[in-house]
């Protein structure tokens, strides 16, 4: 059996997964990253808040279980590395009125891009996490990419960044199982994490205050973010959809697609966040039917198997993670970035989908299958075409 560095993070998945690898026979070295400092976060009562995830309790959670299975453990520092690719990008999308996804970023740059060149380091040729999601290796496709056996936790939306390369060196023991079977493997092993909480919030905004997380860090993390700051926390005028004046916002980086809550203007029937417009300083608003767009188009598409398709592709697609997939057809382009070349998507949906959203990804399925997906830039109105 091969030695496999097993991510742990200090919850009850990334336990079991250590666990399970180490029972099929497996030499197993644990590592938990260190991304953020919480003493960077807002204080209660003079302590820092922290969250349920990459806290330094977690840390020492992940090294006990190490411990009680008896294995090595590393930790290894990335914040320098997490600032950059995730602290960064999350200010500078709000500040553009986008909606990031952090987890997605955090995977595709650090857990499967500094981890696995961490374990190559070591001597260690594969990475294991505590992912719900399946891999299947095919002689045509290569490694496919699976949703994890149970449905509500599946974790696939968020990983269709990954390359063959990457796929080729990394586990999944957990996505075989249900979340309650993991908790009694857990338990059943003794293991400390069996009965910890989920993490629900942003592992680095354990409050989930963005705007003031924002405001106090852009100036830490880049400089150059300062500007767009300054020009996304000023108020401005509240628009209808038709251009008419309703209110006054305090900051348009405070509101995104879909937003029904904190708008405080008074109508005669529920207004939705509909777009911000940070070069106007406007937010626009309207009705819950105005949220429904016929299309996207995605930019930076991955495509998982390598080979991308030339003819139109019919597939499933999910616009966030708890999205329900809806049907669509997806035309793939080739496009110029500068001196590099990238892949774009066009996507129609057979039904108008509610709240396509700049900043989020579009996943494509094949029933089980992920064939990959790309970052959301526009919204397609519905009845027009592009």
């Amino acid at each position: 059996m091969n030695d496999v560095l097993v991510a742990m993070s200090g919850g009850v998945d990334s336990s079991a997964a250590a666990a399970l690898l180490k029972e099929e026979g497996h030499q197993i070295v644990g590592c938990t990253m260190q991304l953020w400092d919480y003493r960077r976060n807002p204080s209660r009562n003079g302590v820092p808040q922290v969250g349920k995830c990459c806290s330094l309790d977690d840390v020492y959670d992940a090294r006990r279980v190490a411990d009680h299975l008896g294995f090595r453990f590393y930790v290894l520092n990335l914040q320098e590395q997490f600032e950059r690719k995730v602290i960064e990008p999350f200010i500078d999308s709000y500040l553009k009125g986008k909606t990031p996804i952090p987890c997605t970023l955090c995977n595709t740059f650090l857990k499967f891009d500094r981890l696995l060149l961490f374990a190559r380091q070591i001597g260690i040729s594969r990475v294991a996490t505590g992912h719900y999601a399946r891999l299947i290796s095919d002689t045509k496709d290569g490694y496919m990419l699976l949703k994890g056996k149970d449905a509500g936790k599946d974790q696939s939306y968020y990983l269709f960044e990954l390359t063959q390369e990457q796929l080729s060196s990394i586990s999944f023991p957990v996505g075989h199982y249900e979340k309650g079977a993991i908790r009694e493997i857990a338990r059943s092993r003794g293991l400390l994490t069996a009965t910890k909480p989920e993490s629900q919030e942003i592992c680095f905004i354990p409050d989930g205050d963005y705007p003031n997380f924002i405001r106090r860090h852009a100036s830490e993390v880049n400089k150059d973010l300062l500007p767009l700051l300054e020009r996304a926390d000023q108020s401005g005028p509240i628009l209808f959809k038709d251009g008419s004046h309703l209110g006054t916002h305090s900051g348009v980086f405070q509101f995104t697609v879909g937003q029904r809550r904190g708008i405080g203007v008074a109508h005669h029937k529920p207004l939705y966040v509909l777009r911000s417009d940070i070069r106007r300083n406007v937010l626009v608003v309207g009705y819950r039917e105005d949220l429904y767009s016929s299309g996207l188009i995605a930019e930076r598409i991955n495509w998982i198997s390598g080979h991308y398709p030339s003819k139109p592709v019919r597939a499933k697609v999910k616009i966030r993670s708890r999205h329900e997939e809806a049907s669509a057809l997806i035309v793939l382009e080739k496009v110029k970035e500068g001196a590099d070349l990238s892949w774009r998507a066009k996507v129609t949906f057979e039904t108008d989908q509610m709240s396509i959203t700049p900043g989020q990804a579009a996943v494509f399925y094949d029933g089980e299958r992920v064939l990959g997906g790309g970052w959301i830039v526009q919204k397609i109105p519905s009845g027009e075409s592009q």
